[in-house]
């Protein structure tokens, strides 16, 4: 069979291996599949056309554009999720792997759109929180905002998931308006290299937006400068390699790492065997030591458990693993395949050797176990290897040393604090996990432990129908971690697009940031027009765009019927002498809510026409009492619009509600969907 030649992307040109090609080894065979390599790639003219083609054409895309760009993608990729489960089998994933990277991945990019659309603006400019006043008179205020980088975002990717450890890193810095130059493991290259053909054969990225380097990144690093990214993922000693690149500390390029680290599960004190906690435990550790055959940043490396539960946990484990079919993934009922390389699998097997030290073998022998599948005999393939360590306080192996595979080992812990302490030596994870019905147990792990971890998964009977496992990053959250796992964060929603932008303060008048920020900041020119606002299209309104109204006297007899109406007779409307022992009344007062109905009937335009739905209030302020007499007006002005698709928008109206002596009494967003 011919071997796999796996090219490059780079500055508009896919190039095939050149000098210094490696071969690439098939993870179930051990022989040869592809080769691969980039020495003859131009690394200065990759950073150009992603500086000089790719940024300039993503910045001048919206949030909205570049979000329904990553829909697309999604889209597109899914067309062809066959063609990449048939050669991600050679890595060694079994199809249900292929569902976390390949399913997972493509699911990333969706959230991402769906988050671009929904969170951000259909603009270029990010506002990162709330205008600050800075003046008296309110004619000098601050802003912060993100903007994108002007420069690229390199991605130096790891081998276990060579799909979603893409996407979930391309799909971000795409949002932000970044372009990517990604740099996958070699030794599962083949398949980042396919789903990059896809995309950038869909025609739906721009020029310069994505370039891949199937093979060594030469000397890219020392080119970067201040308005490049490098995100990485991968062992603690390359990211400790990376981080001392001269260029990236000269320059202070920002590093983002998502490393190796020793993350933990915690079996509660309550989740005794015979409890829906403890069998939750026990079918939770197993997946995580076998799921990607233990080749996961995120999977359970140390199972710490009461010390009068071990006994039972490790007979409950040792039965579950025994089950485990391993062999050939492309088989259906393969539950295991073998590790991405036989490189691999003797590290696996020395850092086992160094845990065994310190740790008694309970379960898994290397030489002696079933596989299934023929020709399989030269892969790299190895059993679950479960440890117990009968002394965790002292020891160090098992605390520092990471078996990338599936390697795990139990120890007891005698109370809680017992426990997170253990939990905190691995000196930074990703994920821990604590299984317990117990609230208090759960709030006394997250505030022992929290500091060591970028995420802690609390399950138990109520939320195991529906949780996510221990081992999955969501793109809703961050995923990243302190210490020994980096210190760096991906994902989380909006949070991981930031990485990609740099946040400046703004300073100015309010029509300065009103026209920066395309949201109308109080004291900014108000636009009048000739008709209600209510009847022009979403196309037509403008930011700006401003209603007074008339104003309406507000009686006691209103104050009487709104409350027999409604049924809401709190003292502060109803007794006068009850009113004035109130601090906050100088007597009698109309509800909250029936300034807010009368201020809605002042607004509103009652015949039908665009607006066709009122669906809720923002930030929602009583200012100051409204006593009977008072005569109350309202300000309606367009503060923001966001298309949601080509039918409708939202749009965003800032309310004042003022008294006869223009003395604001109310302030609050109101949101409508508004036709086109």
């Amino acid at each position: 069979m011919s071997l796999h030649q796996i090219s490059s992307f780079a500055a508009g040109s896919w190039i095939k291996p050149g000098s210094g090609a490696r071969v690439v080894p098939s993870a179930i065979t051990g022989e040869p599949f592809a080769t691969a390599g980039s020495s003859d790639l131009d690394m200065q003219a990759m950073l150009d056309y992603a500086r000089e083609t790719g940024g300039p054409a993503l910045r001048k895309m919206t949030f909205h554009q570049r979000a329904r760009m990553l829909k697309a993608l999604a889209q597109e990729l899914s067309k062809h999720k066959q063609a990449l489960y048939d050669l991600s089998f050679q890595t060694g994933a079994t199809q249900k792997d292929h569902l976390i990277d390949i399913d997972g991945g493509i699911g990333t990019m969706f959230v991402f759109a769906s988050k671009g659309r929904r969170e951000m603006p259909d603009t270029q400019v990010y506002l990162d929180g709330e205008v600050e006043r800075l003046s008296r008179e309110g004619t000098f205020l601050g802003q912060h905002i993100c903007s994108p980088l002007l420069g690229a975002a390199i991605h130096i990717n790891a081998f276990n998931f060579p799909v979603w450890g893409m996407l979930e890193k391309l799909a971000p810095t795409l949002l932000a308006g970044v372009p990517a130059i990604v740099k996958p493991a070699t030794n599962s290259c083949y398949v980042a290299e396919l789903a990059v053909r896809i995309m950038l054969e869909s025609g739906l990225l721009p020029a310069g937006a994505l370039q891949l380097v199937s093979g060594g990144l030469g000397d890219m690093l020392n080119r970067l400068d201040c308005q490049d990214v490098v995100s990485f993922t991968g062992s603690a000693k390359t990211a400790l390699e990376l981080r001392q690149t001269h260029a990236l500390i000269r320059n202070s390029v920002r590093f983002v790492a998502e490393q190796d680290s020793l993350n933990a599960s915690i079996l509660g004190p309550d989740a005794v065997a015979g409890t829906p906690e403890f069998d939750l435990f026990v079918k939770e550790v197993s997946r995580e030591m076998t799921v990607k055959a233990g080749q996961k940043c995120t999977a359970i490396r140390r199972i710490i458990a009461p010390e009068v539960q071990v006994s039972a946990l490790i007979e409950a484990l040792t039965k579950r693993l025994a089950r485990v079919t391993i062999g050939d993934p492309r088989i259906d009922d393969t539950q295991m395949g073998p590790l991405i390389s036989g490189a691999q699998k003797a590290d696996v097997m020395a850092k086992a050797d160094l845990i065994a030290t310190e740790s008694e073998k309970v379960f898994g022998e290397p030489d002696a176990f079933e596989l299934q599948g023929e020709g399989v005999s030269n892969g790299a393939f190895v059993p679950p290897m479960l440890f117990y360590c009968g002394v965790p306080d002292t020891a160090t192996h098992v605390h520092e040393t990471e078996a990338f595979g599936p390697v795990s080992t139990i120890m007891g812990y005698r109370d809680v604090d017992h426990a997170i302490a253990l939990a905190n030596r691995g000196g930074g994870s990703l994920v821990t996990s604590l299984i317990t019905h117990d609230t208090n147990v759960a709030r006394e792990v997250v505030i022992g432990a929290a500091a060591f971890n970028g995420r802690i998964y609390i399950n138990d009977r109520t939320s195991m129908g529906e949780s996510t496992g221990h081992g999955s990053p969501l793109p809703h959250m961050v995923h990243g971690g302190p210490g020994r796992a980096g210190g760096g964060e991906e994902l989380g929603g909006v949070r991981a697009v930031k990485h990609y932008m740099q946040r400046t303060a703004i300073q100015g008048s309010p029509d300065m940031l009103t026209q920066i920020g395309q949201k109308w900041v109080p004291g900014a020119t108000e636009i009048q027009k000739p008709h209600h606002p209510f009847t022009y299209k979403f196309s037509e309104l403008c930011i700006g765009q401003t209603l007074h109204t008339e104003a309406r006297t507000i009686t006691l007899e209103d104050i009487e019927h709104f409350a027999n109406f409604t049924g809401d007779t709190f003292y502060a409307h109803m007794d006068e002498a009850a009113a004035e022992r109130n601090p906050f009344f100088p007597g009698r007062v109309a509800h909250g809510y029936l300034v807010l109905s009368f201020a809605a009937g002042l607004f509103v335009e009652p015949s039908e026409g665009p607006v066709l739905a009122n669906y809720g209030l923002d930030g929602l302020r009583f200012l100051k009492p409204v006593s009977p007499g008072d005569a109350i007006k309202v300000r309606l002005t367009v503060k923001q619009k966001t298309p949601r698709n080509e039918d409708y928008g939202e749009v965003r109206w800032h309310v004042t509600v003022a008294n006869q002596n223009d003395e604001a009494v109310a302030e609050y967003d109101l949101l409508t969907m508004c036709a086109d």
